[in-house]
């Protein structure tokens, strides 16, 4: 059978509300994965978010809309008609006051898959008010599991609560929702909330707390820092390298490539040992650069990688073998993932200007010439 050049979400229209976060990542892999993504922008765009050739825009298609007209929010309703999913992320409410809430698509569009990106969730206190991902992780515990001992928590960039709590979840939802239209003939509204997301990825904590086995002081147990045998270590020429050792075997081979005393494994889960053995670790491993660690450790046994820069990423030997980044109009980014046998993602574009596809989509869905100049002007 000849390889199909598409995605395996060829054929599915998703609309996705313009903004920031988890929601245009979501927006991003979707399209990746072969959806027709078409945002719906303002004109001009969002001046507090103006960025050149943004990654999370590639595979998109733009139409620049005013929804605060009429003719404006008649073609979104008709846009999303046509769409088998819609995702925005603003606050609770926002929608329904533009006209387009899941009632209002709904009447036009009974098998929309409605999804709906934000911090807190649609109900609750908190539900209308403003925050990040830093507070929404904070209220999960996350946050302050992460970060030494010493100091306050540190925000681990906006990967666990915008994107895996939110992105991924966001995701999730869509695509089920997508397998349960197919039968029912219905769609629903998905109330993704970024709290719950990263509870969830939270949830082996739970486990470990239950049995005893988490403490909640920072950089005190396995794999927040606390384990001398699992962290980050400065080499000699102030690039970093890392290890995870945790398990016997692979802490064996640690002692064995660094020339430490084999005996040392046997204090290996003795945590009145990781503050000594931490100390003993960053002298040896500022005794040679990163690279040459790289020529001792990697494709050891030991679950050793160099911690690399993203300027660094893309030509690591790992990363090139498996094309993991694309240029696209000049940028390495990351390739679609993850990857399909049949059906590959692939970066058919990168981002477009605002409003670059109005006239093209908006011809797609039935209006006039005369109609579309009319919205344009």
């Amino acid at each position: 059978m000849e390889q199909q050049t598409v995605g395996p979400l060829s054929g599915i229209r998703v609309v996705e509300m313009a903004g920031i976060g988890p929601c245009p990542l979501a927006g991003q892999i979707l399209g990746d994965l072969g959806a027709d993504v078409i945002i719906i922008d303002r004109p001009g765009g969002d001046p507090n978010w103006a960025m050149d050739n943004d990654v999370t825009r590639r595979n998109k298609r733009s139409v620049a809309l005013n929804l605060k007209s009429e003719q404006g929010k008649a073609a979104a309703q008709k846009l999303i008609a046509s769409a088998d999913v819609l995702i925005e992320g603003f606050r609770p409410g926002v929608m329904e006051r533009l006209g387009l809430g899941p009632e209002d698509c709904a009447a036009h569009n009974k098998k929309l898959v409605y999804g709906r990106m934000t911090g807190w969730g649609q109900t609750g206190p908190l539900a209308s008010s403003a925050g990040h991902d830093i507070n929404y992780i904070a209220l999960t515990g996350a946050l302050h599991a992460m970060g030494d001992r010493d100091r306050p928590p540190t925000p681990p960039l906006n990967l666990i609560g915008d994107y895996g709590g939110g992105a991924m979840f966001l995701i999730t939802g869509v695509l089920a929702a997508l397998l349960e239209a197919k039968s029912s003939g219905q769609g629903q509204v998905i109330d993704t909330a970024m709290t719950e997301g990263t509870s969830i990825l939270a949830g082996i904590f739970s486990t470990y707390r239950a049995n005893q086995f988490w403490n909640d002081e920072r950089s005190s147990n396995f794999v927040d820092g606390g384990a001398h045998h699992y962290g980050a270590y400065a080499a000699k020429d102030g690039k970093f390298v890392t290890i995870g050792s945790l398990e016997p075997q692979f802490y064996a081979e640690l002692l064995e490539k660094l020339d430490l005393p084999p005996e040392l494994a046997e204090t290996r889960l003795d945590q009145s040992t990781w503050p000594e053995m931490r100390l003993r670790l960053e002298e040896v491993f500022l005794s040679k650069t990163r690279d040459e660690w790289v020529d001792i450790l990697e494709g050891t046994d030991v679950c050793f990688a160099p911690a690399l820069t993203f300027a660094e990423a893309p030509d690591h030997p790992q990363n090139v073998a498996r094309n993991a980044y694309v240029d696209v109009d000049g940028i390495a980014q990351p390739s679609p993932a993850p990857r399909f046998s049949r059906t590959p993602g692939v970066v058919r574009h990168g981002a477009r200007p605002v409003g670059h596809d109005t006239a093209t989509v908006l011809s797609e869905i039935g209006l006039t010439e005369a109609e579309i100049g009319q919205i344009r002007s």
